[in-house]
């Protein structure tokens, strides 16, 4: 698997420090007054300060509406289940609250959607299985 690197706009980088930085765990890395850099759960996260995108709930995923674009990662399901559990106990908003779908179907995974502080979304899936990632 190949490491991705994804960067986007932010209005405030304190803001994104606290968020990412504290809230969500990762650890931060390379930084400028303009931007910072950030381990994403194994992945390069650049946060630049600027005019965030534009997002809309078009995605349909089962019975959900789910914002578009967003950025996503996959987890185990016993980390899943740690950060999904802090995320409930602070006071962050959810798009979508922790909840599983296609249970007992290939493919079953835990998720999560919210947006950081700027409206960028974020979903964080859990499997129990990583095999059944690519499930058809």
């Amino acid at each position: 698997m190949s490491i991705f690197h994804l960067a986007y706009n932010v209005r405030d980088l304190a803001q994104a420090r606290a968020f990412y930085g504290e809230l969500l765990g990762c650890q931060e890395g390379r930084s400028t007054d303009t931007w910072v850099d950030y381990n994403f759960f194994g992945h390069q996260l650049s946060l630049h300060l600027g005019e965030p995108f534009a997002t809309a709930a078009t995605g349909h995923v089962g019975e959900h509406l789910v914002p578009m674009p967003h950025l996503g990662v996959i987890l185990p399901k016993a980390d899943w289940e740690a950060l999904a559990e802090r995320l409930l106990q602070s006071d962050l908003e959810f798009v979508l609250a922790p909840f599983t779908r296609f249970a007992g179907e290939p493919g079953e995974q835990s998720t999560m959607f919210f947006n950081d502080p700027f409206g960028n979304p974020i979903e964080i899936k859990g499997f129990a299985d990583m095999e059944g990632v690519f499930a058809t």
